[in-house]
């Protein structure tokens, strides 16, 4: 290998001579020829002398006087006195030069470190591609040979393309034009270049507002990036088609080096200049391309948007003229005069682009309306009837392609042609990459947990453990397969919640066979908000949950032997049903510590142990709750991490999630998939959660999170937080504090998470002036009075009987445990009042039985102020005030009357306050739960005011430190430096994105 650089500069020298072309130069080129002859028969190839040998034993001489008087033969690659050897110069052929002159060019420029592109995404695409030619992958047929497949993309009310009002629109919050300017800076400065303007003034000024949209719109999650992205699989064929072709086959090895070092422009140039000067020869690749490759976008939703004026329907028009290979799949409704009737007919339709208008292909008739389960899948089961081919891939419309990954789209689909085990594959799995993680904290976490999973975890189930399913997009099915077996979408209303995973359910029950392949891959969008990781964990965690008590897992569980059983059971509801028993675990933990000290038994278990000195009784007693800090689940990150960039990187990412609150996220979301998948397996009636798919990062209001985690996390954090504060009020007469530390530090940890991460993770969370207007709106939220056509977020008494949806679809059964749920309350109760002073350590009933009358005594009293508000407030405001006086004085002399006569102390109002407070939200529970007996009773509105106080009593907690922490500004600071470090490690402008300027650079 010595003699490369050497054959190197030889083969640049003869380049040079052939395009200067000077005739004159004839023999210089005759020794460069002769020079590269040598250079390889001698230095580079084991048995060169042969070649030599051979060349030379023609020329050997008879006898010596042959040697003497023969006519000395012209060494090699030099003309003779009739005939030319070389052909030199080249003859002027305009598109011969230029391939020669960029040959050249290649060879020339020599690779420099700054020469590497500076776009973080262009150094990922290339290294991933040339670092998967290395994989194992079978050889790619011929074009003509190759499978045949289809692509499907569904698509519902997602946006298309960004209007040029939505990019400027900010709505209180930055717009989404000066988002993306911001967070690609370079691209964004490339694009002026391009277009030959200085900013964004200008471009509007000249009318490029098409322009702007387009490039705007491939850098979100909208259908037209994933239409442009899957269209490469068009591009790739034809490109892949037209090297095959005889005519072209000269310049194969040079175009496929230009797309190893990705220089798309130039090739997608030569497919041009071809097409341009052999119209005859398009034509056919255009007809093999649409053989074997197409594109269906079931857009269920178009024809009711054509119809209405959507723009929407237009921008689908619009892609459909600008690949007019693209097919769209959509429902049409419409009425017709059946026996004098008029009735709706439904139709499926399949349409294409024809000059500027959409044309019908098919249309075929329906039984019924086709949405009748979840809507997702029944708009693929509606539209895979117009795919074709041997091989299906589905592709979700939040997801990307990329040019060189489409070359290797034929190497992939001959996988389906070898056998894994006795039978070849029915699905193919393929890796993502998310591409929406490189500029919050939050998504990095997320985009590093996908990473994970859909890397060294979909590997680890598909190979050993046998138990990889098809968990979402972009999966290749074996089309003639599934659709013989019951198609790739289970639709069934709220039990195929999750319709993906149920197709590999499918799948594997019918004898299919799951692989998992990593050498190619696509891009996928996820959420960037916490709130919309939030909805999108819920999601699955309900989906999980149906999944439980659905057939497939069942039979799953009954086919398997032992060792799959038990990996299909820990890779899918198992994970979610641990977490549940964890959290279910931390409760019981809890109330038997309380248990323990309010009993007396663990200070007598104690003092007895000391006693003995028996160090094993109290080690027992003092066992540590564990929990999972988030450092667990880190742990396959930091497995992929290391293998794709090294444990030195990854032990570095580690450490920094670590210091950017990655166990504070993980143990937040460990909170969300407990709540949503045991609520599910309670109650029931699981529904797809829309999150949105935002593009910018934007503050969300304190009325917003409230909503969003009330249930699933702050009333459980509050009841936490009482269950510590009691346990801590009554084990100091015995126990040290940093035993109690030891004990429940982890539970704290949780406790603190589930109360205040949802505003640690909310982009300028401690701004002042976003404080302000955030009490300002939860006031408003709270005062404001529900009703029908009242949505949840605008009123607290819409969204409180929203909550309780879940009861009302609820049997007898779940209501009558949610009824036993609530009795822990009353228990605490029960525990505490015994422990009042001014009980004077009495064992009676009877004291159980005079805090109840203390509760009816307070809520008589809240009651009271309720009437008095509605009677007087209005209209007698002074005497509404004299009231409330009143009963303030009135109260306020009972407490001194038993402080004085009954020994009252202040720490038996304290007590008294955290036996009360549960109990109330217990009776709030039951009344709930029983909601249909006393609806229609005054009970039912005293549980409704009550509920509203408790909501505005713990949003109030909750609001306050963060209050008092906003006046401090470099609290804000270091909120947004670890929220956002990855982007100021990108030095991009996060800032003017925080605070919403809307000025345009």
């Amino acid at each position: 290998m010595s003699a490369l650089p050497a054959l190197q500069n030889k083969f640049v020298e003869l380049l040079e001579l052939i395009v200067e072309g000077d005739k004159n130069q004839n023999g210089k080129v005759v020794q460069v020829l002769q020079d590269i002859f040598e250079l390889v028969t001698n230095d580079m190839m084991a048995n060169g002398h042969r070649v030599v040998d051979l060349i030379e034993c023609s020329q050997e001489a008879v006898d010596d006087f042959t040697v003497f008087s023969r006519k000395i033969e012209p060494q090699l690659f030099e003309s003779a006195a009739s005939k030319t050897s070389i052909c030199f110069p080249l003859p002027d052929d305009g598109p011969l030069t230029e391939q020669i002159q960029r040959l050249h060019l290649l060879l020339t420029v020599k690779d420099k470190a700054m020469d590497i592109p500076a776009n973080l995404e262009a150094r990922r695409r290339i290294s991933f591609f040339a670092t998967s030619l290395f994989m194992d992958m079978p050889s790619a047929p011929e074009v003509c040979s190759m499978m045949s497949f289809s692509v499907m993309t569904p698509h519902y009310m997602e946006d298309v393309n960004f209007s040029m009002k939505e990019l400027q629109s900010s709505k209180g919050q930055v717009s989404i034009i000066f988002y993306m300017q911001k967070i690609f800076p370079d691209e964004w400065k490339n694009f002026l270049e391009r277009m030959g303007y200085q900013n964004f003034n200008e471009l509007m000024d000249d009318g490029k507002e098409e322009e702007i949209r387009k490039w705007a719109s491939f850098r979100g999650q909208t259908l037209s990036r994933t239409v442009r992205g899957i269209m490469y699989y068009r591009q790739a064929l034809k490109l892949q088609a037209l090297l095959e072709m005889p005519e072209y086959k000269a310049f194969i090895a040079l175009i496929f080096f230009l797309v190893a070092t990705c220089a798309y422009p130039d090739v997608v140039e030569d497919v041009n200049v071809f097409e341009r000067n052999n119209p005859k020869s398009s034509a056919e690749l255009d007809a093999l391309v649409d053989m074997k490759f197409t594109y269906v976008v079931s857009c269920q939703m178009f024809g009711s948007h054509k119809s209405s004026g959507d723009p929407r329907a237009e921008a689908v028009k619009d892609l459909m003229i600008r690949y007019p290979a693209l097919r769209v799949a959509y429902i049409e409704e419409k009425e017709e005069i059946i026996g004098d009737k008029p009735q709706k007919v439904y139709s499926s339709i399949l349409a294409k682009a024809v000059g500027t208008f959409d044309q019908v292909i098919y249309r075929i008739k329906l039984p019924g309306p086709p949405i009748i389960g979840e809507g997702k899948p029944e708009n693929q089961n509606h539209a895979i009837i117009f795919t074709r081919g041997e091989a299906l891939q589905t592709i979700d419309m939040n997801q990307d392609n990329y040019l060189e990954e489409a070359l290797k789209v034929r190497n992939l689909l001959q996988e389906f042609h070898h056998n894994r085990g006795r039978r070849p594959p029915t699905i193919l799995g393929l890796r993502e990459h998310i591409f929406t993680g490189s500029v919050s904290s939050l998504a990095w976490f997320m985009s590093y947990q996908e990473t994970s999973f859909v890397t060294i975890g979909q590997r680890l189930l598909a190979n050993p453990l046998r138990v990889r399913f098809h968990y979402g997009h972009p999966d290749v099915f074996d089309r003639l397969f599934h659709i013989t077996r019951g198609g790739i979408s289970k639709a069934s209303k709220t039990i195929n919640l999750s319709e993906d995973v149920f197709a590999g359910f499918n799948s594997t029950l019918r004898r299919g066979c799951i692989t998992y392949h990593e050498y190619l891959q696509v891009g996928k969008g996820r959420d960037v908000g916490l709130n919309q990781i939030s909805k999108f964990e819920a999601k699955v965690a309900n989906g999980n949950s149906e999944q439980t008590l659905s057939r497939d897992i069942h039979r799953l569980g009954r086919r398997f032997d032992f060792f799959r059983m038990l990996s299909c059971y820990f890779t899918t509801i198992g994970f979610y049903f641990s977490s549940l028993i964890s959290v279910l675990g931390i409760y019981v933990f809890l109330y038997g510590q309380l248990y323990l000290v309010l009993s007396g038994l663990e200070k007598a278990l104690l003092i007895e142990a000391r006693m003995k000195n028996i160090e094993s009784l109290e080690t027992a007693l003092a066992s540590q709750s564990f929990i999972q800090l988030g450092l667990l689940t880190g742990l396959p990150m930091v497995m992929e991490i290391g293998l794709e960039k090294g444990f030195l990187t990854a032990l570095k990412d580690f450490v920094l999630m670590q210091l950017q609150l990655a166990a504070v996220f993980f143990t937040f979301s460990l909170g969300t998939k407990t709540h949503h998948f045991g609520r599910t397996i309670m109650y029931g009636g699981a529904k797809y959660i829309p999150t949105g798919r935002k593009v910018v990062v934007f503050h969300a209001s304190f009325t917003e999170n409230y909503r969003l985690y009330s249930r699933s996390h702050f009333v459980k954090g509050f009841e936490l937080l009482l269950l510590l504060v009691v346990y801590d009020l009554f084990r100091r007469s015995y126990q040290s504090s940093m035993a109690y530390v030891l004990i429940t530090y982890s539970v704290w940890f949780m406790t603190m998470t589930w109360l205040f991460a949802p505003f640690f993770f909310n982009p300028s969370g401690f701004d002042w002036d976003k404080i302000v207007d955030d009490w300002k709106g939860w006031n408003k939220w709270i005062k404001e009075k529900g009703g029908i056509g009242i949505q949840q977020n605008k009123s607290w008494q819409s969204w409180w009987n929203d909550e309780q949806a879940h009861l009302r679809r609820s049997g007898y059964g779940a209501r009558l445990f949610e009824i036993l749920l609530s009795i822990r309350f009353f228990l605490y109760q029960y525990g505490l009042v015994y422990h009042l002073d001014i009980s004077q350590q009495s064992k009676n009933f009877l004291v159980y039985v005079l805090s109840w009358v203390v509760i009816l005594a307070v809520f008589l009293t809240v009651k009271a102020v309720n009437i008095g508000r509605q009677l007087f407030s209005t209209r007698y405001h002074l005497m509404f005030r004299f009231f409330k006086a009143f009963l303030f004085l009135s109260v306020f002399t009972i407490v001194i009357t038993l402080s004085v006569i009954c020994e009252l102390s202040s720490k038996d109002l304290l007590v008294c306050c955290l036996a009360f407070l549960p109990t109330g939200w217990g009776l709030i529970l039951v009344a709930q739960a029983v909601r249909p007996i006393i609806e229609n009773t005054g009970l039912w509105q005293f549980t409704e005011v009550l509920a509203k106080a408790y909501d505005y009593g713990m949003g109030t907690i909750l609001f306050s430190p963060i209050a008092i922490l906003a006046w401090l500004p470099i609290i804000s600071a270091f909120q947004t430096r670890f929220l956002f470090n990855q982007a100021f490690n990108r030095h991009l402008q996060i800032k003017p994105i925080l605070e919403g300027k809307k000025k345009q650079k």
